[in-house]
């Protein structure tokens, strides 16, 4: 294959796939055969662009060759004969977006999130299908984020897609009590989509890459859309100030570099300062949430870029509120952190505690600051057992190199 082709056909997946899913979803309300016929029409274009060339709008040609295969596989089961006609109506809209002077079609990602968060589906689905649908994970990434086996994410996703399609269920943005009750789900697969990119910094997982981004992306749109949504606005803030550092989070020899010991001279100050704006507009609505709490406390550390220190004692405190909103594990893990940073060793060693033993029992963070704490109260071979354990755990190999070497 040549390398224009490859790159070329890299940059569509990784840049259109979700568009072209979503605008082809909505349309045939069909999720299910709308991958499909995404799916096809790319090995096409592997086929297709290497001998025939790049074609000169890759969006367009894909889309209509998705187009295609969603028609023909809609004639092909009579099952669905009935409603042909109806998607080839609908369809027929795509044509206006494969003419070459037409570079965009409608961007209905949130559409798509919306319907994966409708109330008929189970709520424990909701997400893992957001992070499907709409940003690429495969059902093996997903159920390890899960701790589920990859079959049974499989077969839960399939039935989900099954229902919306023979529930028919709109694809649109729903408004007052209908809004509000999905905007939660939405918002959570937003952010695992981050956090799921901020993780693989290496981008050694290309399943993964450009995640953070499209994250990123889609918590922009979402404010444009609810911009007097305050969550959605913290959301956005949130992953802001991460991605302000992203530049600092490894030395000029790929090794890992924790938060309080980054070049502040390598985050992104135009970053930081969007949060803050964000931010601020998100406190006066007076409707505090998860997101601007967490957002709060990276704002407090995106201090350190003007001010050289860390107010430990405001972090734990946001931490304190943070956990009576939404007391998940990373949420009492970083509570347990702030304290020890803001008071001694001991105290965040106690809430450490705290957390249930089968709840951590596979969260890598509780088990390295488990070890950093131990060590701080000079319980050597417990901090040693504990780093054990946090370095089994680790995925990222930089992460990995760190904590060996605090061991040593």
């Amino acid at each position: 294959m040549s390398e224009a082709a490859r790159q070329a056909i890299e940059k569509a997946a990784r840049d259109s796939r979700a568009r072209l899913l979503a605008f082809l979803a909505a349309r045939s309300r069909d999720v299910a055969a709308a991958e499909d016929a995404l799916s096809d029409a790319f090995r096409a274009a592997l086929e297709s662009w290497p001998c025939d060339g790049v074609p000169d709008n890759p969006e367009a040609w894909l889309l209509t060759a998705a187009r295609r295969r969603l028609i023909d596989a809609a004639r092909h089961h009579k099952v669905l004969a009935q409603a042909t006609p109806g998607l080839v109506a609908a369809l027929d809209e795509a044509q206006v977006f494969t003419d070459d002077h037409v570079h965009e079609f409608p961007d209905e990602r949130l559409k798509l999130l919306f319907v994966c968060a409708h109330p008929a589906i189970d709520a424990a689905a909701r997400t893992p299908l957001m992070l499907q649908t709409v940003l690429g994970l495969d059902a093996v990434r997903i159920a390890s984020a899960f701790l589920v086996k990859p079959s049974a994410m499989g077969q839960r996703l399939s039935r989900v897609k099954t229902k919306i399609r023979d529930a028919g269920i709109a694809f649109e943005i729903p408004h007052g009590a209908q809004l509000a009750e999905r905007l939660d789900a939405v918002l959570e697969a937003i952010y695992a989509a981050y956090g799921s990119g901020w993780d693989d910094i290496a981008g050694a997982d290309p399943r993964r890459k450009g995640l953070a981004l499209e994250a990123l992306e889609l918590g922009a749109l979402l404010v444009r859309l609810l911009p007097d949504e305050p969550e959605a606005l913290g959301l956005s803030a949130l992953m802001l100030y991460c991605e302000s550092r992203r530049g600092a989070r490894r030395d000029p020899h790929d090794e890992y570099v924790q938060l309080s010991e980054q070049d502040v001279a390598l985050w992104s100050i135009p970053m930081i300062e969007q949060a803050d704006r964000l931010l601020r507009q998100a406190e006066r609505m007076r409707r505090m949430g998860r997101f601007q709490l967490e957002a709060a406390i990276q704002s407090v550390h995106a201090q350190r870029a003007r001010t050289g220190d860390t107010d430990w004692e405001s972090i734990a405190l946001l931490y304190e509120g943070l956990v009576r909103v939404a007391p998940s594990i990373g949420a009492l893990v970083g509570r347990a952190a702030a304290v020890a940073q803001a008071r001694d060793p001991q105290t965040g060693w106690t809430l450490l505690q705290q957390i249930p033993a089968s709840a951590v029992a596979n969260y890598q963070p509780y088990w390295a600051l488990a070890a950093h704490l131990l060590n701080c109260m000079d319980r050597t071979c417990e901090a040693r057992a504990a780093r054990e354990r946090a370095v089994g755990l680790c995925e990222d190999p930089a992460m990995r190199v760190f904590l060996l070497r605090q061991q040593l």
